[in-house]
Formats: C-alpha cells, sequence, structure tokens
C-alpha cells in the first residue's frame, strides 16, 4: 500500500515537474541551409536549430523555434514577442547597440576548397594566387577569388564550379564557407578539402535582449557545457561534416 502511494506520487511529481518546464522562444529564418531549413513535415531542422536545441537541454528549457522573416528577429527580441533568435546573425557593432549576443558560436567567411591531393600543395589562400580559380557568378567569392587572381572562371552554379574544380580546370572554387562544406557534405564527395583559412571571418552569436542578461550568462553556460560534452563537435560534424 506504501509502496503504492509513493509510486503514485512520485508519478504526480513527475508530470508536475514536466507541466511546469520553462519554455522559451528564438525566432529564426528556415530558409538558410544547412543553418536552418525545413524537412518535408515543415519542421524547423539544421545546424542552429540542434544548437540551440542542445543547449536547452543542458539548461533546462524547452525551445520552441518560430520561423519568421528575418528582418523581423530583432525587432521581435525588442518587443519580447521572441526570447532571443538565432539564424546565422553575424555580430557587428551597429547590432550590438540595439541587442545582446551570446558568445560566438561559428566563424564564417569566405573560403576556398581544394582537391585532396593538393592539400599540401595549397596550405593557404596566398598560396593560391595567380592560379586559375572557380567561384559561383555574382557571389562574394568570386569577387574574393579575383583578389587573388586574375584568372577567375565564374559558373551559374556551385555545382558547376565544383565539376570544373573535379576535372582540373581550376586550383580552387571560392564560395562562403558555409556553403562550401554543406555542398561537400550533400554530395558526400570526399575528393575536396578545406584550405585551413577564413578571408574576412565573421562570427554568429545568438540574439537576446539588453534587458535579459541572465538569459546570455544561460546561453553562454550552454555553449560552454556542450562544447565541453562532446555535442557541439557531433552537431558540426553531422552539418558539415569536418572539424570545427
Amino acid at each position: 500500500m506504501k509502496k503504492s502511494l509513493l509510486t503514485a506520487l512520485l508519478v504526480a511529481c513527475s508530470m508536475y515537474s514536466q507541466a511546469q518546464a520553462e519554455t522559451l522562444k528564438f525566432g529564426t529564418e528556415a530558409t538558410f541551409a544547412p543553418f536552418e531549413f525545413t524537412d518535408n513535415k515543415s519542421e524547423v531542422i539544421g545546424y542552429d536549430a540542434d544548437i540551440i536545441r542542445a543547449i536547452g537541454e543542458v539548461e533546462g528549457f524547452e525551445v520552441q523555434i518560430v520561423n519568421q522573416p528575418f528582418d523581423a528577429l530583432i525587432p521581435g527580441v525588442l518587443t519580447k514577442q521572441l526570447d532571443g533568435a538565432i539564424a546565422a546573425i553575424t555580430i557587428t557593432e551597429e547590432r550590438a547597440k540595439q541587442v545582446a549576443f551570446s558568445d560566438p558560436y561559428y566563424k564564417a567567411g569566405i573560403n576556398a576548397v581544394i582537391r585532396r591531393e593538393d592539400g599540401l600543395k595549397y596550405l593557404t589562400l596566398e598560396s593560391l594566387k595567380d592560379k586559375r580559380l572557380c567561384a559561383q557568378i555574382g557571389t562574394t567569392g568570386a569577387n574574393v577569388a579575383k583578389h587573388f587572381s586574375k584568372n577567375v572562371g565564374e559558373y551559374n552554379t556551385v555545382p558547376d564550379a565544383f565539376m570544373e574544380l573535379k576535372t582540373k580546370g581550376c586550383e580552387a572554387v571560392f564560395n562562403d564557407r558555409p556553403v562550401n562544406l554543406y555542398f561537400l557534405i550533400t554530395k558526400k564527395d570526399d575528393s575536396f578539402v578545406e584550405v585551413p583559412e577564413l578571408y574576412n571571418g565573421e562570427e554568429y552569436g545568438i540574439v537576446v535582449s539588453k534587458k535579459n542578461p541572465e538569459l546570455v550568462k544561460r546561453l553562454n553556460s550552454g555553449l560552454k557545457k556542450i562544447r565541453d560534452n562532446g555535442t557541439f563537435a557531433k552537431i558540426h560534424k553531422k552539418w558539415f561534416n569536418t572539424e570545427e
């Protein structure tokens, strides 16, 4: 009898605890794969989604991800419609005047991908100077490639540029690092590797209201915990198929 009563109390406490679980609302714009996009069930998935959910798990709060236009994210945080926003948001001085940022969780920028067989030949971006380079037409990657060489082939799509690289029509493809990495992981082609250097590196952070410093602390604490327990590395490997 006592055992049954104790079991009932434990179940009741568990249900009460779950019912009282804190839920925080984070905005994103789910059109920027692999950071945030929707699956065939219209659920938001991606690198950022996994990061914020992992932080919530170790910090003891539930995460609700809200999909909305990018330019509505910071206003949503400022008007308290959102607790925060995570959407590959670059940390800038201008934005930091309006909102607070978590510690950086991703370093972005332009980088180059080369053939794996040339991994020891091209160790820096400077080593690609004056070589035949490839890029997608109209991108910042194309502009950076032209900084290093006058001999730049511009192609309509990223796959076209990589095909040119594979057939040795150029020595490297220049593009945003996330775009390069996502192409590589989705194509599952191990004949390419990155040059271990970024041009004009940018850092992404999670946006929070300046009036909520406690949440900033929790996010930073969560980031540290998932780095320490290996979850962060697993998420990075999952979406980019490479070490951070």
